[in-house]
């Protein structure tokens, strides 16, 4: 089987996590599990790692994009593969978090509540576009079709970033209204 059949055989699934992943998070983000009259503990302490998961995310994309310009494809590998594990574990904290604990309510008054949201939505909305793009650039890396991967690698690096830094400077702004 030829890559291009390889990638078309795998299409259904990117499309298929490209869409339960954000629906289930959604679904999720609604239920808290205090409030369904189970005794669980508020995961107040998350906050602070999964942001720093999304720093880490955002070096080892950086590092990533340095190791290929160096011509090493297999360290390059390895720091994208990290990228998308701290993702993963970035989301579950996220979804625990949110699950056990109320929401916090950005405090901040006149232009810096319009930067705040800006930013929010920003980052919210191309974490939900850049699920695809991160799923069809590893496949084609893996698959080998390498002319295709960089094509596409060009288009999700710089929206993953953002949104690896916009979670962190999102973490930085509402941190203080934490309770």
């Amino acid at each position: 089987m030829n890559n291009l059949a390889q990638e078309r055989k795998y299409r259904k699934i990117i499309t298929a996590l490209s869409i339960v992943i954000p629906v289930a998070v959604a679904a999720l983000f609604g239920v808290n599990l205090r409030d369904l009259g189970y005794n669980v503990a508020p995961l107040t302490f998350l906050p602070p790692i999964y942001a720093s998961i999304n720093g880490l995310t955002a070096i080892l994309l950086i590092a990533a994009v340095i190791a290929i310009k160096k011509g090493n494809k297999k360290l390059h590998e390895q720091f994208n593969t990290s990228a998308i594990f701290c993702s993963v574990i970035f989301l579950l904290m996220y979804i625990a978090y949110h699950m056990t604990s109320d929401s916090t309510k950005f405090g901040g008054e006149g232009t810096i509540k319009y930067i705040y949201y800006f930013i929010l939505i920003t980052h919210i909305v191309l974490s939900i576009i850049v699920i695809p793009f991160v799923l069809t650039t590893f496949l084609r890396a893996k698959l080998g079709n390498f002319e295709n991967h960089k094509k596409i690698a060009k288009i999700t690096f710089p929206i993953w970033l953002y949104v690896a830094v916009t979670g962190v400077i999102v973490y930085l702004m509402i941190s203080p209204y934490y309770v």
